[in-house]
């Protein structure tokens, strides 16, 4: 970790998913939205941190590690005596889980605790996942977003739908960040369970009320993704891979997107969206929430 402070800081939720294994077996992995985002970021080259808060237990220990390895900014992730959010995974198909948060670490983030100039020196800042929808820490968020944008740093939201995002008070944070953001990404699923009764392309009209200007990006699966600007749509096709599975594709998408647009802001929308395929391709050839690296990327076909 070098004195110089990150490029890309994506805040939110670090966890521990907790998956069955069957019978009375139990597998835990270092994950969260939030922090997959941004380990994959660092993993794809770009100075990044995690901003956040986990535990000191055993839990936190892993998050930590695993932030050291894929070279995070460290100075960003607040260890805190509360035990660490954890994400149960008790069914697997289809999949059922439950989060056990209660008074967890990640609520207990404090941004007053993050380095000096951070804001200065960020080129993003990423938000979504669970954490917009639990509270004190989507306030929390909220202020930050607010005090990033007054600072020229630009907002990325991937909302990420959970079964969290039906508390009643969601929908304003969601429409708050909205209309602060620079990206807005969500999977046509993401859409669907924040748009129920809608059609995508009312649904977008929405969006759009809100936020008038800023690219937004539908991830479609093995279809690939649809880029809509102001200036129109665009859709770019997915990566063909043979895919060991899915999880942390959208995660992985999104640190594409971002370290693209960071890399190269001068380039086009639809330049950044390709990048993120290719990492969202290159992660779904490994199991669990895997964040490719530049030499993944480079041994994609095509």
């Amino acid at each position: 970790m070098s004195d110089s402070l990150p490029l890309i800081v994506s805040a939110g939720e670090a966890l521990t998913d907790l998956v069955t294994a069957g019978e009375d077996l139990w597998r835990a992995h270092p994950g969260g939205a939030g922090w997959n985002v941004a380990r994959a970021c660092a993993r794809l080259g770009a100075p990044s941190a995690f901003a956040g808060a986990v535990g000191e237990d055993n839990f936190g220990d892993d998050l930590w590690r695993e932030s050291a390895a894929a070279g995070l900014d460290l100075r960003f992730l607040q260890r805190v005596p509360q035990p660490t959010l954890m994400a149960v995974v008790y069914r697997l198909d289809p999949p059922a889980y439950r989060f056990l948060g209660e008074n967890s670490a990640d609520l207990h983030f404090d941004p007053t605790r993050l380095p000096p100039g951070w804001l200065q020196s960020a080129r993003w800042l990423h938000v979504g996942g669970i954490s917009l929808s639990r509270w004190p820490l989507a306030t929390a968020l909220l202020e930050l977003v607010g005090e990033a944008r007054a600072c020229g740093v630009r907002i990325s939201f991937d909302p990420n739908a959970r079964v969290t995002h039906r508390h009643p008070d969601y929908p304003a944070v969601f429409e708050a960040v909205a209309r602060q953001a620079d990206l807005i990404k969500l999977s046509d699923e993401d859409l669907r369970f924040f748009f129920p009764v809608l059609s995508e392309e009312d649904a977008l009209r929405q969006l759009r009320g809100l936020n008038a200007r800023c690219p937004i990006v539908i991830t479609r699966g093995a279809r690939g993704a649809t880029l809509y600007q102001p200036a129109g749509r665009a859709d770019v096709p997915a990566v063909p891979v043979q895919v060991a599975d899915t999880v942390g594709a959208g995660d992985a998408l999104c640190a594409g997107l971002l370290v693209s647009a960071t890399e190269r802001p001068e380039a086009l929308w639809t330049e950044h969206l390709r990048l993120g395929l290719q990492a969202a391709a290159a992660a779904c050839t490994q199991t669990g929430a895997y964040a490719p690296t530049r030499a993944d990327l480079a041994a994609l076909p095509g």
